[in-house]
């Protein structure tokens, strides 16, 4: 399934969800990360993110079955092409 992580905390807490998102997912822009994860690791994401939010964050997690389903198109540098490469 692929997926696209949007948040939204506190300033000083940003690095939180960015730490936890990359364990899962490619980080793209700013406080966005996405990328293919397994049903599994999905579960666990949703669970970690709920326990990381303070009142007043939030965090959107789009799901697409496939990534066929998505049209990208990405201006300039694509920060996923260094993630295929590894």
């Amino acid at each position: 399934m692929y997926v696209v992580m949007v948040y939204d905390l506190e300033a000083d807490r940003t690095q939180k969800a960015l730490k936890l998102g990359r364990r899962y997912l490619t980080h793209v822009q700013n406080s966005v990360l996405e990328g293919e994860i397994s049903e599994g690791d999905l579960a666990t994401l949703k669970n970690e993110v709920d326990d990381l939010l303070n009142s007043g964050e939030s965090t959107i997690i789009y799901e697409l079955s496939s990534d066929t389903l998505l049209n990208r198109t990405v201006y300039g540098v694509d920060p996923t092409e260094d993630q295929r490469f590894l």
